[in-house]
């Protein structure tokens, strides 16, 4: 008996389908179980007082009074079982996935290599119990909750791991590599920084933020704080004395309540400051790494953002600090947060560190990157400077001589005069810090008096470009150029450049791109545009807004 023949395939083997993937076999991992004695806790603490009002003012029996925090706490400890019996996370070659819900379930995805930072933040009492809080950031074109997850909470150990793997991405071509040298420290906390503390919005805010609050829980105990001896005392010593002694010693007292605030926000937030660079794991990746800012006293935060992923560095001073010739260095990356120290890489600190720092996250030279010689801008900037500067003041200046002769109050209307002087000033200020340079790598730019920021973006980073041009930009010949990018604001101006530069600029930077934008048929010339790098076409856009974008990818080139 012979066997049958084997029919001969009918396809080559180039053409045969392919093996079916396997599934993908990572495990699912869940949160640490210290995390159900956290999240009650953290709920408690909340309830603190709520507790304490229902103990001084209700009435009835005091036993009575406790069933409704005793009822809240048992839900918040059944709520915690539950999320940890319902939260699950996993890891894979390709994307981070989060399972969470048991009434409202949630299916969060993120694919790996959209993930851009990794913030581990751990406050007090997640630190009493070794847990800590890891944020993943992905750049998909969203806030930062839409555009990663969150895992509250996992143990410190597995923070940090998470963290390495998560930014470092092996190839599966390359061998494992050994375990990476320790970071390189760019800088450190100095405490003579803190004399820049009482210079920050942000820590002035805060402070009224505490104030407001503390004056919120007097009021709910039924507390008045005149009912003190000492409080009263003052308050009639205030009244009694003379109006500009009363205000002199009411100023004072909230000079130095900011002032003694401030300083002690700034060393919560920012002490044991470092600023390191990770080299990666990963031997196929170049010379990427990741930037990392570990900071904080009650709570511990530490932010890692992949080199690779970084798309500038920007350099903040606000009028304040400035006038204390101080700074702040952000990063320019997708999967910050965008509250005030969003991407901030050191506290506020003299002006030269600020531009140092700048300059080593980059690994340029600082005069290739925030300190770069820049370009001014024409003389029409300043006039549009201090038109609409001058125009508002004048304004008011005419509004108040109308109110002060119609109450009457003399007095209003010449003291209002003082107006045109400062807003003269502070036309001419916006005039000198405007400028703009294109390095070998950077499109470097400044503007800004109240809040000036000079911005550092890769050219690489530019996925596009918008053009804006009012009226009066138009008899100016002026334009306003927008570099757009998917990192930090999505977008940096150079303001009010002439038009012919302005075109220039965006072609110089990214070549070709704005050819199929550029009106044919008239006449341009090559205009120098940055050290060594030939302007584009000078010909004039269309009035109006017009833009044009890459298609590569939305995130400059990767």
């Amino acid at each position: 008996m012979t066997a049958d023949p084997v029919p001969p395939n009918p396809l080559p083997p180039d053409s045969l389908p392919p093996d079916p993937v396997p599934p993908d076999t990572a495990p699912w991992r869940r949160l640490d179980p210290r995390m159900l004695a956290v999240t009650p806790l953290s709920g408690v603490i909340r309830l603190l007082p709520v507790v304490v009002i229902l103990l001084l003012t209700g009435r009835g029996d005091v036993v009575g009074r406790l069933w409704i925090p005793l009822g809240i706490a048992v839900l918040l400890v059944a709520g915690g079982v539950v999320r940890w019996r319902t939260t699950q996370y996993r890891i894979t070659d390709e994307r981070v996935e989060l399972h969470t819900g048991w009434l409202r379930r949630q299916r969060r995805s993120v694919p790996r290599d959209r993930i851009r930072t990794v913030d581990l933040t751990a406050k007090l009492l997640h630190r009493l119990f070794g847990l800590s809080v890891v944020q993943v950031g992905a750049a998909t074109g969203g806030a930062l909750e839409s555009s990663g997850l969150s895992l509250d909470a996992v143990s410190k150990a597995e923070a940090d791991r998470l963290r390495r793997e998560l930014l470092d991405r092996p190839r599966a071509d390359v061998p494992a590599a050994p375990a990476p040298p320790p970071g390189e420290e760019l800088a450190r906390l100095r405490w003579s920084w803190l004399r820049f503390a009482p210079l920050t919005f942000s820590s002035l805010a805060g402070i009224g933020a505490i104030g407001a609050a503390g004056f919120n829980l007097f009021d709910d105990l039924g507390v008045d704080p005149r009912d003190l001896p000492p409080v009263d005392d003052a308050a009639q010593r205030l009244t009694t004395a003379p109006l500009w002694l009363g205000i002199a010693v009411l100023a004072l007292a909230l000079l130095v309540l900011a002032v003694v605030g401030a300083v002690l926000l700034f060393a919560e937030r920012w002490y044991d400051y470092r600023l390191t660079r990770e080299v990666t794991a990963d031997p196929g990746a170049g010379t990427g790494g990741a930037l990392r800012v570990k900071r904080g006293l009650l709570t511990r935060r530490s932010l890692s953002v992949s080199e690779q992923r970084l798309r500038g560095a920007e350099v903040v001073e606000p009028l304040l600090l400035r006038a204390g010739r101080g700074a702040q260095c952000r990063a320019l990356s997708t999967g910050l947060s965008r509250d005030a120290q969003g991407g901030a890489l050191q506290p506020p600190v003299p002006r030269a560190e600020a531009h140092r720092v700048a300059a080593l996250a980059l690994r340029e030279h600082p005069a290739e990157a925030t300190l770069a010689p820049l370009r001014r801008h024409p003389r029409a900037a300043l006039q549009r400077r201090l038109t609409r500067a001058v125009g508002p003041a004048a304004a008011i200046v005419v509004l108040a001589f109308a109110v002060g002769w119609a109450v009457p109050l003399p007095w209003l209307g010449p003291a209002s005069l003082a107006l045109l002087p400062v807003a003269a000033l502070l036309a001419l200020d916006r005039f000198r810090a405007l400028g703009h340079e294109l390095t070998a790598r950077h499109l470097v730019a400044r503007q800004g008096s109240v809040q000036r920021r000079t911005v550092a973006l890769q050219r690489d980073g530019v996925i596009g470009w918008t053009f804006r041009q009012s009226v009066f930009q138009r008899r100016a010949g002026l334009v306003e150029v927008e570099a757009v990018t998917a990192a930090g604001a999505g977008g940096y101006t150079v303001l009010d450049v002439s038009a012919p530069d302005g075109v220039a600029l965006a072609d110089a930077t990214v070549p070709r791109l704005l050819t199929p934008f550029l009106i044919s048929g008239v006449s341009v010339e090559r205009q120098p545009c940055g050290r060594g790098h030939p302007g584009g076409p000078a010909g004039r856009e269309n009035a109006g807004e017009h833009s044009g974008q890459r298609r590569d990818g939305d995130d400059g080139a990767e």
